[in-house]
Protein backbone atom coordinates (compact mmCIF):
# COMPACT_ATOMS: atom_id res chain seq x y z
CA UNK A 1 0.00 0.00 0.00
CA UNK A 2 1.56 3.59 -1.15
CA UNK A 3 1.83 6.01 2.28
CA UNK A 4 0.70 9.16 0.07
CA UNK A 5 1.74 11.37 3.05
CA UNK A 6 5.05 10.13 3.11
CA UNK A 7 5.83 11.10 -0.70
CA UNK A 8 4.13 13.78 -0.60
CA UNK A 9 6.79 14.66 1.81
CA UNK A 10 9.34 13.93 -0.09
CA UNK A 11 7.69 15.87 -2.82
CA UNK A 12 8.38 19.01 -0.61
CA UNK A 13 11.37 18.42 0.62
CA UNK A 14 12.88 17.62 -3.48
CA UNK A 15 11.30 21.05 -4.38
CA UNK A 16 12.86 22.88 -1.60
CA UNK A 17 16.11 21.15 -2.17
CA UNK A 18 16.42 21.10 -5.75
CA UNK A 19 14.24 23.82 -6.57
CA UNK A 20 15.14 26.64 -4.66
CA UNK A 21 12.92 29.28 -5.93
CA UNK A 22 9.80 26.64 -4.56
CA UNK A 23 10.90 27.52 -1.18
CA UNK A 24 11.11 31.56 -1.43
CA UNK A 25 7.97 30.88 -2.87
CA UNK A 26 5.94 29.00 0.17
CA UNK A 27 4.95 26.53 -2.00
CA UNK A 28 3.48 23.53 -0.53
CA UNK A 29 2.07 20.31 -1.21
CA UNK A 30 -1.84 20.47 0.25
CA UNK A 31 -3.55 17.36 -1.06
CA UNK A 32 -2.26 14.77 -3.34
CA UNK A 33 -5.51 12.14 -3.47
CA UNK A 34 -7.23 10.12 -6.70
CA UNK A 35 -4.27 11.15 -8.79
CA UNK A 36 -4.75 14.98 -8.40
CA UNK A 37 -1.84 17.33 -6.71
CA UNK A 38 -3.13 20.32 -4.78
CA UNK A 39 -0.33 22.80 -4.02
CA UNK A 40 -0.72 26.01 -1.90
CA UNK A 41 1.70 29.41 -2.28
CA UNK A 42 1.46 32.79 -0.05
CA UNK A 43 0.47 35.41 -2.00
CA UNK A 44 3.13 37.82 0.07
CA UNK A 45 6.40 36.42 -1.82
CA UNK A 46 4.57 36.32 -4.85
CA UNK A 47 2.90 39.34 -5.32
CA UNK A 48 3.51 42.05 -8.08
CA UNK A 49 3.23 46.01 -8.32
CA UNK A 50 -0.89 45.66 -8.07
CA UNK A 51 -0.74 43.65 -5.15
CA UNK A 52 -1.82 40.73 -7.08
CA UNK A 53 -0.18 37.29 -7.82
CA UNK A 54 2.76 38.10 -9.79
CA UNK A 55 2.32 36.25 -13.70
CA UNK A 56 6.00 34.60 -12.87
CA UNK A 57 5.21 33.50 -9.45
CA UNK A 58 2.05 31.71 -11.06
CA UNK A 59 3.91 29.94 -14.09
CA UNK A 60 6.63 29.04 -11.69
CA UNK A 61 3.82 27.44 -9.44
CA UNK A 62 1.79 25.42 -11.70
CA UNK A 63 5.12 24.03 -13.43
CA UNK A 64 6.52 22.66 -10.51
CA UNK A 65 2.54 21.24 -9.55
CA UNK A 66 2.70 19.30 -12.54
CA UNK A 67 6.26 18.29 -12.79
CA UNK A 68 5.53 17.65 -9.28
CA UNK A 69 2.37 15.21 -10.14
CA UNK A 70 4.59 13.48 -12.89
CA UNK A 71 7.14 12.79 -9.83
CA UNK A 72 4.20 11.32 -7.56
CA UNK A 73 2.48 9.31 -10.08
CA UNK A 74 6.03 7.72 -11.37
CA UNK A 75 6.60 6.76 -7.21
CA UNK A 76 3.45 5.20 -7.48
CA UNK A 77 4.36 2.61 -10.76
CA UNK A 78 7.50 2.31 -8.92
CA UNK A 79 9.91 3.69 -11.42
CA UNK A 80 12.99 5.74 -11.26
CA UNK A 81 13.54 8.40 -14.37
CA UNK A 82 13.80 12.04 -14.94
CA UNK A 83 11.29 14.46 -15.52
CA UNK A 84 12.23 17.57 -17.94
CA UNK A 85 10.21 20.08 -18.41
CA UNK A 86 10.30 21.03 -22.23
CA UNK A 87 7.71 23.86 -22.43
CA UNK A 88 4.58 25.36 -21.40
CA UNK A 89 2.02 28.02 -21.84
CA UNK A 90 0.20 29.73 -19.52
CA UNK A 91 -3.66 31.67 -19.83
CA UNK A 92 -4.11 34.95 -17.20
CA UNK A 93 -7.63 35.21 -16.88
CA UNK A 94 -8.71 36.95 -13.70
CA UNK A 95 -5.99 38.80 -11.18
CA UNK A 96 -5.20 36.44 -8.14
CA UNK A 97 -5.43 38.04 -5.14
CA UNK A 98 -5.63 35.30 -2.03
CA UNK A 99 -3.36 32.06 -1.50
CA UNK A 100 -1.95 30.65 -4.76
CA UNK A 101 -3.90 27.37 -4.89
CA UNK A 102 -2.82 25.41 -7.83
CA UNK A 103 -4.38 21.69 -8.81
CA UNK A 104 -3.19 18.90 -11.86
CA UNK A 105 -4.82 16.08 -12.34
CA UNK A 106 -3.09 13.08 -13.93
CA UNK A 107 -4.84 11.26 -16.62
CA UNK A 108 -2.52 9.78 -18.83
CA UNK A 109 -1.66 6.38 -16.50
CA UNK A 110 -1.81 3.66 -19.62
CA UNK A 111 0.15 6.51 -21.81
CA UNK A 112 3.37 6.41 -19.24
CA UNK A 113 3.21 2.85 -18.87
CA UNK A 114 2.78 2.09 -22.36
CA UNK A 115 5.86 4.53 -23.63
CA UNK A 116 8.02 3.55 -20.90
CA UNK A 117 7.99 0.38 -21.41
CA UNK A 118 8.04 0.62 -25.47
CA UNK A 119 10.95 3.07 -25.54
CA UNK A 120 11.85 3.94 -21.92
CA UNK A 121 10.62 7.47 -22.20
CA UNK A 122 7.41 9.52 -22.36
CA UNK A 123 5.88 12.62 -23.61
CA UNK A 124 2.90 13.70 -21.89
CA UNK A 125 1.36 17.27 -21.49
CA UNK A 126 -0.17 18.35 -18.35
CA UNK A 127 -2.48 21.15 -17.40
CA UNK A 128 -2.79 23.41 -14.40
CA UNK A 129 -5.46 25.38 -12.82
CA UNK A 130 -5.50 28.04 -10.48
CA UNK A 131 -8.82 28.96 -9.41
CA UNK A 132 -9.96 33.11 -7.42
CA UNK A 133 -13.06 32.62 -6.27
CA UNK A 134 -15.15 30.37 -7.85
CA UNK A 135 -13.22 31.52 -11.35
CA UNK A 136 -9.97 29.83 -13.28
CA UNK A 137 -7.54 32.44 -13.03
CA UNK A 138 -4.88 30.92 -14.83
CA UNK A 139 -4.34 27.46 -16.60
CA UNK A 140 -1.27 26.19 -17.82
CA UNK A 141 -0.30 23.30 -20.29
CA UNK A 142 3.16 22.22 -19.86
CA UNK A 143 4.95 19.46 -21.93
CA UNK A 144 6.90 16.89 -19.82
CA UNK A 145 9.75 14.43 -20.68
CA UNK A 146 10.83 11.72 -19.00
CA UNK A 147 13.17 9.13 -19.09
CA UNK A 148 14.20 6.13 -16.91
CA UNK A 149 17.36 6.36 -15.93
CA UNK A 150 19.26 2.85 -16.52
Amino acid sequence: MTDYAALCQDLQSLWHRDFPLSKAMDLRVQTFDDHTLTSRASLAPNTNTHGTAFAGSLYAIQALTAWGLLYLELQILGVDASIVHASGNIEFAKPVQEDIVAAACFDHDQTLRQQLQDSGKSRLELTTTVHAGNDAASRFAGVYVVRLNR
